[in-house]
């Protein structure tokens, strides 16, 4: 959309709002076409006092992101605070004598896995990935600006600037700085984080060459996002495309009201992040509440200044950084917003790497079948010598039960 046509959209007048929202609806309801029905459903059969009691005992005895590390906190070069946890290696009595025999009195430096999440998520979203991994490599879990616990980007707030993949990258050499400034690494990425890791690779090539021992590419892409359909017909996609950076714009301007609608319309707005999140039927209820709060936790003007940052993303030719490394690329069949044919793209441009395509799931992969994600990505740890071979690497939990075990 030209400047022009979303100034439009987003006027500050009373009439320009009412048609912004007017847009808004339309949008909305070509994207909940196929949610709307299983809501209206639900509203028939399930009375709202009865679903927000469900989802208030889904909140209360749901186990998914109650996992806490070591705190830290990172600087972006605009001074946007950066939240991060770290979770150790579970000391061994053994080690440090042998590590003395091995290396001299200088122990070295642990791998450590950096994880980063994708757009209106948390570093949460790794959940059942952490359980595993605890005690067996250290890790690090941190959240993207403007989400999670980390501050409001500085520059977006103060200063207007939109949101780029690039600055996500320097935003991770920032976390990698404080949080691992020594030793090799592990980066892995779930869509916009994989889009990070990406950004990482194209500023800083010297640090991916000297540092980095293996790669995780899930959910993602290199570029032409602007072509993904959403599972939708010709006809709704270019609505959708020609409206929602207008859409998104408007709204972001008027926050308060559009966070009360959020809420007004929570049921709504939970079918249709099941059906952009998650393809199997039967996923366990507390993990598709806790992705619903994730993803609500989300301020709708951080939505907005996110989204043109994925229509300008091409970082095809920093994969070319990767070649060489144990890397992971990894997919739902079904995953309607970054499709696996993306993935398949990425794994093309390095044919070396292991290409995993589940089927059966969604763009949250990773929540929906983690016992897939962990085992790959064990496998990829102790390619790359992050874990010894012999490690008990467990699979936490599966999205079909209540609890994980």
């Amino acid at each position: 959309m030209s400047e022009t046509s979303a100034g439009a959209v987003g006027g500050a007048s009373g009439g320009g709002w009412r048609r912004a929202t007017g847009v808004a609806g339309v949008a909305i309801g070509v994207l909940a076409t196929g949610a709307a029905a299983g809501v209206a459903i639900e509203r028939m059969t399930v009375g709202r006092g009865m679903r927000r009691k469900a989802r208030l005992a889904l909140d209360s005895t749901g186990p998914y992101g109650t996992l806490r590390g070591t705190p830290g906190k990172a600087y972006a070069d605009d001074g946007t605070e950066l939240y991060y946890e770290v979770d150790d290696v579970d000391p061994d009595p053994a080690t440090p004598a042998r590590r003395r025999r091995l290396f001299g009195r200088r122990t070295p430096a642990p791998v450590t896995v950096v994880f980063c999440h994708g757009y209106c998520l948390s570093q949460d979203s790794w959940h059942f990935q952490r359980a595993a991994l605890r005690g067996v490599v250290r890790t690090v879990h941190w959240d993207q600006r403007s989400h999670g616990r980390s501050a409001r980007g500085a520059a977006q707030v103060e200063r207007g600037e939109p949101v780029t993949i690039d600055q996500l990258g320097h935003d991770l050499k920032a976390v990698l700085d404080a949080a691992a400034p020594e030793g090799p690494i592990v980066l892995v990425g779930h869509s916009m984080g994989g889009m990070t890791v990406m950004a990482l690779a194209d500023q800083y090539p010297e640090l991916v060459r000297e540092r980095v021992v293996a790669v995780a590419l899930v959910g993602t892409s290199s570029g032409r996002l602007g072509e993904v359909n959403f599972g939708l017909p010709v006809a709704g996609v270019n609505a959708v495309r020609r409206v929602l950076p207008g859409v998104l714009k408007a709204l972001g301007q008027r926050a308060e009201l559009v966070e009360k609608g959020r809420r007004a319309t929570a049921d709504l707005f939970a079918g249709i992040i099941k059906r952009y999140s998650f393809a199997t039927r039967d996923v366990d209820p507390a993990v598709a509440r806790f992705a619903e709060r994730m993803i609500e936790g989300t301020p709708i003007d951080v939505v907005a200044e996110y989204y043109p940052a994925f229509g300008e993303h091409d970082k095809t030719e920093a994969l070319a950084h990767f070649a060489g490394l144990p890397v992971l690329v990894l997919a739902g069949v079904q995953d309607l917003v970054t499709p696996s044919e993306h993935s398949e793209a990425i794994a093309d441009l390095l044919p070396d790497a292991e290409l995993v395509l589940v089927p059966d799931a969604g763009h949250l992969v990773m929540l929906e079948h983690p016992e897939v994600v962990t085992d790959r990505l064990a496998d990829l740890l102790t390619r790359a010598g992050a874990v010894p071979a012999g490690a008990t690497v467990g699979g936490y939990g599966s999205s079909s039960t209540a609890q994980p075990g």
